[in-house]
């Protein structure tokens, strides 16, 4: 069956079957006395309609010809049924096609072919006028019906293009999430593992044991970062309702102690009553701006992480200090995703952010999430 539909739609010709079936039942009569065969040479003046989506001038101007031929002659003059609704059927191709043009000279013939079968056959009627204006409902209905089908293309064409742009823009949306995703699981971890390495080979001569340590955070460091990937990998196989799991008061107390700074937590109220995806956005924000802080302040530099989950709002506060010691390897490449990642997570919830120097010599960072009731 699917084969058969497939067949049908490369041969559009067979949809025209049943309308030829129409023409043979309108056959004005099969008994007379000229010769069957020369009866049916009108049929033959249908075969255009046959590749008139295809060729729909040369298929009108054909039938408008046999048109022409059908009425000078007698003994087909009156099989007007067919010729007429031959005449039609190519004007309502033209107007589909967007051929207004030629459509109007079509109709133009049309009219004038109807005239002149009035005075000539139409005078051995009762009521010749009827006889000619009767038919032009048929036309009219033929140019109203091509312009329905014409605006229902050019809707349907409209649609799937607003679909494929619809599409485009989800494509692009998600491309910007996993970049931001990657650099938020990225960009934290490597940067504490970098510094980390920095001072351990500045500490290697003096501090042995500080060296230890040192190499068990980049390890610990390491593995987390590689679990975050295997977290975030499982999330884009998932889709939406696989996004990472809420963060806990837990995760950002293991968040700060991995930056290797001295900085405080404070965290009030429980996320467990809010959308996951809020809790993570937060995450998040607070993951951007720790990163922030072990890339551009100095080693001594001392910070602050407030977080406070409230039913209708989450409030974020990171800060750090000037400090006084130069920082102990040299600055860290920049993606320049940092805090437009950190406004696009809170335009998401209609919050705010502001980010700017302290007095001094610190930085901070303050960001609001609104919380849906």
């Amino acid at each position: 069956m699917e084969r058969l539909v497939v067949w049908v739609r490369r041969h559009q010709w067979t949809k025209d079957l049943p309308l030829y079936a129409v023409f043979v039942f309108l056959a004005p009569s099969w008994s007379n006395e000229q010769p069957w065969v020369i009866r049916a040479i009108p049929m033959l003046f249908l075969l255009p309609l046959l590749v008139r989506r295809r060729f729909p001038r040369t298929a009108a101007v054909l039938v408008i010809a046999g048109a022409v031929a059908v009425y000078t002659n007698e003994i087909w003059a009156y099989d007007r049924g067919r010729t007429e609704l031959a005449m039609a059927v190519v004007l309502f191709t033209l107007v589909k096609l967007g051929q207004r043009g030629f459509a109007a000279l079509i109709t133009v013939a049309i009219f004038v072919l109807g005239w002149q079968w009035g005075f000539v056959w139409g005078t051995y009627t009762e009521n010749p006028t009827f006889t000619v204006v009767g038919v032009w409902p048929l036309h009219i209905a033929a140019w109203t019906l091509g312009e329905f089908f014409r605006k229902k293309a050019q809707l349907t064409a409209e649609e799937e293009k607003r679909a494929d742009a619809q599409a485009r823009a989800a494509v692009a949306e998600e491309r910007t999430r996993i970049a931001r995703e990657l650099h938020d699981v990225l960009a934290h971890s490597m940067s504490v593992i970098v510094l980390n390495a920095e001072g351990a080979k500045l500490a290697r001569h003096r501090d042995p044991a500080a060296v230890d340590r040192t190499l068990d955070t980049i390890g610990r460091t390491g593995r987390d970062a590689l679990a975050e990937l295997r977290r975030l990998l499982e999330v884009l196989h998932a889709g939406q309702d696989g996004r990472s799991p809420q963060p806990t008061v837990a995760e950002l107390r293991e968040l700060v102690e991995q930056s290797g700074r001295d900085v405080a937590l404070d965290v009030t109220g429980d996320p467990g009553g809010l959308p996951a995806s809020a809790a993570l956005q937060a995450y998040r924000i607070v993951q951007e701006a720790l990163t922030n802080m072990i890339k551009h302040a100095p080693a001594d530099a001392t910070g602050r992480v407030a977080v406070a989950f409230e039913p209708r709002e989450i409030r974020i506060e990171v800060t750090n200090t000037g400090g006084r010691a130069p920082a102990p390897a040299p600055a860290l490449p920049s993606s320049g995703r940092g805090l437009p990642g950190m406004r696009q997570r809170v335009e998401m919830f209609h919050g705010e952010l502001t980010a700017g120097p302290r007095p001094d010599g610190g930085y901070r960072v303050h960001a609001s999430l609104v919380v849906e009731p």
